[in-house]
Order: structure tokens, then sequence, then C-alpha cells
């Protein structure tokens, strides 16, 4: 198939190299076009501009860091899209973004599919990752065609409509967030009489937040949070998507929020968001 790819990030590139070594004929497009060399180099045609890499497929895979990137590249922009082209935005919005998403799509007689994925750098290298995916029936079963290059099969999940795999994806972020401010919290409380970094983790083995501290337990020991799986600017938006999806109150999440924010005033936006577990200077 000619898919085009738009958003080369972190994980955009993973799983446009995916496309590329399946065999599909494959246009990129990158804001900073300095991201497509690669894909470039291996066989991906590099399109000029947005607008054009849509216009040169039937299947536009969108990977863009959030709502307001979506609005600015795709409903704004000035595409000549193909009759009855297939979007598939991996992005991670809010549910009430998709709905104007899709309203939009519709209006241009375009077919809509949101497909965003939960997990970090590694099972996406793996292909292993997890897919809501959520659309009309027809569109949603042509883009498990795509989505499946990089998905882990048990963890493809279908559902009604776009905003519910748009919730599935922010529910699976809470519990990350959530988790990592758990662990801070439990190093923090550790420090405060003499306990180390490694007799805390210990301590969370076994317990509700051992999944998260084994999986960050190196890079906490370590202290270099700037191999990135996972960037704390990202997680910080995705739970600011949460907060505005919801009435109630999120107090958990407020808290990994606070601490997210925190980490991006102090210049470590895009290392890690295990970084949150840093320790805080003293002044």
């Amino acid at each position: 198939m000619t898919i085009s790819f738009l958003g080369l990030g972190r994980m955009g590139s993973i799983l446009a190299a995916h496309l590329l070594d399946d065999g599909h004929d494959l246009v990129v497009w990158n804001r900073t076009p300095a991201a497509a060399d690669d894909l470039g180099a291996r066989g991906a045609t590099v399109a000029s501009s947005a607008a054009d890499a849509i216009a040169r497929s039937p299947i536009v895979v969108t990977a863009l860091f959030g709502p307001d990137a979506v609005h600015e590249v795709i409903l704004g922009g000035d595409a000549t899209w193909q009759p009855g082209a297939l979007w598939i935005d991996v992005s991670t919005v809010a549910p009430e973004d998709t709905r104007a998403f899709a309203g939009w799509a519709s209006s241009k007689r375009i077919r809509y599919v949101h497909a965003p994925v939960i997990g970090t750098l590694g099972p996406a290298r793996q292909r292993a990752l997890g897919v809501p995916i959520g659309g009309a029936v027809a569109d949603v079963e042509a883009a498990k065609e795509i989505v499946a290059t990089w998905a882990d099969s048990e963890r493809l999940h279908v559902h009604a409509t776009p905003a519910q795999a748009a919730t599935e994806k922010l529910v699976a972020n809470l519990a990350l967030a959530i988790a990592m401010q758990g662990v801070t919290e439990a190093l923090r409380l550790g420090a405060a009489e003499g306990l180390g970094v490694d007799a805390v983790l210990s301590a969370l083995d076994r317990t509700m937040l051992g999944p998260m501290a084994a999986m960050k337990g190196a890079v906490v020991r370590s202290g270099d949070y700037t191999d990135t799986q996972f960037s704390a600017d990202l997680l910080a938006k995705d739970v600011q998507l949460m907060m505005q999806t919801v009435h109630d109150p999120l107090p958990a999440a407020a808290a990994a929020l606070g601490s997210l924010l925190a980490a991006q005033r102090a210049g470590h936006g895009d290392d890690d968001f295990s970084v949150i577990a840093q320790p805080r200077p003293r002044g």
C-alpha cells in the first residue's frame, strides 16, 4: 500500500519504520525536516509539506504531539485529500477532540479512525504496543491492517467510537502517571529517615507499585533520565487532557501533574517522565 505518515517524533519514527520494513510505499513528513532523513535514506519519499504528503496517499497516519498539532496540521491545513481517504490518527487526544475530528472528516468525506498506542519505545520496537481503535466498523477493519503492524494482537481493542479509544489511552496513561508519582513519594518518604534508593525500591517489591519500581528502578538508581522512553512533556500533556475530560476531581492525577510541571520548569520536559523521582534541590 501507499501510506503517508505525518509526525516523526520518538514514537512516530518507529511506527513509520515498521511500515517501511513491511514493504509499503511510504511518504513521510515532519515539522522538523531533519527527522525524516533516516527514513528518506531507507527509501521513503520525503514530502515537502503536510499537504504534499496527504495528497500522495489514500491512507494517512498522523502521530502528532497532541490536539493542537492535529488542528494545525490537519484541520487547519489546505491539503487536497484523495477521494474516500482513510485517516488513522495515532496522536493522543481527548475524547472531545475525536468528536471534532470525526465531524470535520465526515464533512470532507474522509474516513476517520482513532488508534492511539499504549506503551513506550521498547514495546514499539518489538511491535508489541497496545492499540485501542475506534470508528465506523468498515473503517476500523481497514485501519486494523495498518495498526496491526505495531500492535500486540491480544492488546488490539476495538471500540464503537473514536472517543472510547481515546479514553482507553488516557486511562492507561493515568495509571502510568499515578504509579510513578507513588514511587516518587515512596522515595521521598524513605529519604526522610535515611532509607536509600535501593532500600525503598526493595520495599516496593511485591507491592502495587512494584511493577513501576521494577520498570524504572535502574533509571532512578543511575540518576540519568536522558534515555527518554516517554517524555515528561508528553505525559504532562496527557494528564491535562484527562483532567479536561472529567468533571469530578482526579486528585492523584493532579499530584502527578504537579510533579511533571515542576520537572518542566526545571528544564527536564524532554527527559523521561521518571525524572519526577529526581531528588528536589534543597534551598
